[in-house]
C-alpha cells in the first residue's frame, strides 16, 4: 500500500522559511517523478514544483515560487522535501505531495504579513 505523509507546515511571518517533508512508503521514490502542489481556500489546486526520478537532475517550478522554493529528494530515506524561503502571504495553502498518482493528506502553511 502506497502512503505519503507530509509534515513541516506551520505558521510563519512573511519573509520566513519552512521545510516541508513528504515521507513515502510502499513505492520507491527514486523510480518516480515526485511533485508538490498546493491548494488555497476557494482556489484550485496548483502545481508548485517537481523533481524527476533518479538519473535525472531536472526540477521544475511554478513561476510564483521560482528562486524561493527548492525541491529535493533523499532516496535513502524515501523522502522528498520542499525548502521554502522568503515566504509571502500568498503562499498560504495546504501543501500536498504526489507520487505515481498517489497523494498525501497535506500540511498547512500559513504566512502572516
Amino acid at each position: 500500500q502506497v502512503k505519503l505523509v507530509e509534515s513541516g507546515g506551520g505558521l510563519v511571518q512573511a519573509g520566513g522559511s519552512l521545510r516541508l517533508s513528504c515521507v513515502v512508503s510502499g513505492i520507491s521514490l527514486s523510480s518516480h517523478l515526485m511533485a508538490w502542489y498546493r491548494q488555497a481556500p476557494g482556489k484550485q489546486r496548483e502545481f508548485v514544483a517537481r523533481i524527476f526520478s533518479s538519473g535525472y537532475t531536472n526540477t521544475n517550478y511554478a513561476d510564483s515560487v521560482k528562486g524561493r522554493f527548492t525541491i529535493s529528494r533523499d532516496n535513502a530515506k524515501n523522502t522528498a522535501y520542499l525548502q521554502m524561503n522568503s515566504l509571502k502571504p500568498e503562499d498560504t495553502a495546504l501543501y500536498l505531495c504526489a507520487v505515481a498518482n498517489h497523494w498525501g493528506q497535506g500540511t498547512q502553511v500559513t504566512v502572516t504579513s
